[in-house]
């Protein structure tokens, strides 16, 4: 027979004594989460599973399992969706304070970063798809709209990524200059323009147009060729390169 412990009570793999009969969290040792990863594996566990384990402990009234369970209830079950939450939003979960918040919200941003690093390991883009398997992890869940840019070679190997602003195109118009003096200074005469519509709408603002126009002009003087401006989000991408509008 399995013993019977405390989940928030388990310390370095031991058993400890529960003297309460009415502990919120009652577990056998085995079915524990950190100790069914070490056994299986963490595709073993599940995602409040994997959650609880990443927040850690729970607090008075409310066991780490039950947070983890609240968190996941907030975000909709869906891990797409949690990973969209900021720092303000995790902290809405009774239990989880700032620097539990900070954590989870680290965690999101490794997923994404590793995304990123799968793709950037390719280090050649050769079409359109190429290009949005690489922006879609980074931006596709974002909460707020951010403009990215791909500096390639002639090739078209990536030389540099850089995220030039966060707040949408009105906030990167003025910023033709930085985007060709990295081009410039990279040695890249390549370059793929990215941002993400939080909204979920992938329709090319006027905005959006309009800076387009304004970078192709502006590169083109200087032998820098924009081989495609992209629009993610979650439901999927728009290429003005392929759609005939990159001109």
């Amino acid at each position: 027979m399995k013993s019977i412990v405390d989940w928030d009570q388990v310390i370095d793999n031991k058993m400890v004594e529960v003297k309460s009969p009415l502990s919120m969290s009652r577990w056998p040792i085995d079915d524990l989460p950190h100790q069914k990863l070490i056994n299986n594996g963490p595709s073993s566990l599940t995602d409040t599973e994997l959650l609880a384990l990443v927040i850690g402990t729970g607090s008075k009234g409310n066991n780490v399992h039950n947070i983890a369970k609240e968190l996941l209830a907030k975000a909709s079950y869906s891990l797409s969706e949690l990973a969209k939450f900021n720092v303000n939003q995790f902290k809405r979960v009774r239990g989880i304070g700032d620097m539990k918040a900070a954590e989870l919200a680290a965690v999101m941003e490794l997923g994404r970063r590793r995304q990123a690093g799968l793709q950037l390991s390719k280090k050649v883009i050769t079409n359109t798809i190429d290009a949005v398997l690489y922006f879609k992890p980074i931006l596709g869940d974002q909460s707020y709209e951010s403009f990215h840019v791909l500096y390639m070679n002639h090739g078209q190997r990536v030389l540099k990524h850089s995220v030039l602003a966060k707040g949408g195109i009105a906030n990167v118009s003025s910023d033709t200059r930085i985007i060709l003096r990295e081009a410039l200074e990279t040695g890249a005469t390549k370059l793929i323009l990215c941002h993400n519509h939080p909204s979920g709408n992938l329709n090319p603002s006027s905005a959006d147009k309009y800076f387009t126009e304004k970078i192709v002009k502006a590169a083109s003087l200087m032998d820098i060729v924009v081989i495609d401006h992209i629009i993610v989000s979650e439901v999927g991408f728009y290429s003005l390169a392929d759609e005939g509008s990159l001109n």
